[in-house]
């Protein structure tokens, strides 16, 4: 028996950061977001030995455990582990045995979303093999407590539902870890104008995410005036552009992404440098109307809102003045998908 699962990739279209707490806590947070079509994969074989083998395939990396109630979670597959033991804690009450093979489309640090990506991932390949009754809430809510609560790692709500749920969503976020995702109707011409509107540019570099939230964290503990007030702006820009969406208004997604974009620098140091003002003046100066670094900052990916036919000036600009290149993608409407095959 084989268990697969693959889970989407998303772009943070506007309201990046104020998922975290506890802005999200205080004020409550908003987030636009869609899944695009770069997933994270898991495949999960049962064993009859007693042996636990996580592998990755891409980064050519094994470990191998005995099977147990409770695995380290250091070294590489921090995340698979941190899944496995809230498993069998709250599932299984034994051991498992199993060979875990994980991939993700785009690498770690990107500003995809790809490490709770591929906690879902995870989760999900579990769910399937041991038939869990979990549904998409469910599943969502569990992954965010594995990483945030179960390991310890800094970020925010959004990544764990957006993979979940798949497509374009309005996401809500309250105290208590309360999520609320509002499923967007988007017609189909809106989203392929959208796609081809809107550029991905990898930058080759790769942030730590966790480092730029805990000083998001400090500025918001602290009554940073400042941060708190581009948060505030930056939720109303979630609400205005799932209102552009709504209208069939592509072209007012440009000039949203450009103010976000300032408003986003204010949150906190390390979102952007000279290189990605560089990246963004660049685009901006070719004909684009927009854009942003995806995810918390610092390095990764960039989009760019390019209105009619100047993506493909952009992309000129860029590919012949920076090391970097341009993915192409499309958006999805489907997210967290897990089956067998005997």
């Amino acid at each position: 028996m084989i268990v697969r699962s693959k889970a989407p990739l998303r772009l943070g279209l506007a309201g990046g950061g104020t998922d975290v707490s506890p802005y999200s806590d205080l004020y409550g947070g908003a987030i636009l977001n869609a899944t695009i079509s770069l997933y994270a994969y898991t495949t999960i074989e049962p064993r009859t030995d007693g042996k636990v083998v996580f592998t990755s395939p891409d980064a050519q990396l094994e470990e191998v455990y005995d099977s147990g109630m409770e695995l380290p979670t250091d070294g590489y597959f921090v995340l698979a582990k941190g899944v496995y033991n809230r498993v069998v804690k709250d599932f299984t009450g034994k051991g498992l045995s199993l060979t875990l093979t994980s991939h993700v489309d785009s690498p770690a640090g990107s500003g995809l979303g790809t490490s709770s990506t591929l906690t879902v991932s995870i989760l999900g390949a579990f769910a399937e093999w041991l038939r869990l009754p979990l549904g998409e809430y469910d599943i969502a809510r569990l992954a965010y407590e594995i990483e945030r609560k179960d390991l310890g790692l800094t970020g925010g709500k959004q990544d764990q539902y957006a993979a979940t749920f798949g497509g374009f969503n309005f996401m809500e976020f309250q105290q208590d870890d309360k999520v609320i995702v509002n499923p967007l109707r988007i017609r189909q011409h809106l989203q392929n104008e959208l796609a081809h509107n809107l550029l991905l540019y990898y930058t080759e570099t790769s942030h730590v995410s966790a480092e730029i939230i805990e000083g998001q964290i400090r500025n918001v503990r602290g009554g940073k005036q400042q941060s708190i007030e581009a948060m505030h702006r930056l939720k109303e820009q979630a609400i205005r552009m799932k209102e552009c969406l709504l209208r069939g208004d592509i072209d007012g997604i440009g000039a949203l992404l450009n103010r976000g974009w300032e408003d986003k620098k204010q949150m906190t140091d390390g979102i952007t440098n000279s290189l990605l003002d560089d990246i963004y003046n660049t685009a901006m100066h070719a004909g684009a109307t927009g854009g942003k670094v995806s995810g918390a900052g610092g390095g990764g990916f960039m989009f760019f809102y390019c209105p009619v036919t100047t993506r493909y000036g952009v992309e000129k600009a860029l590919t012949e003045r920076f090391s970097g290149q341009v993915k192409r993608y499309d958006f999805t409407t489907e997210g967290l998908r897990t089956w067998t095959m005997q």
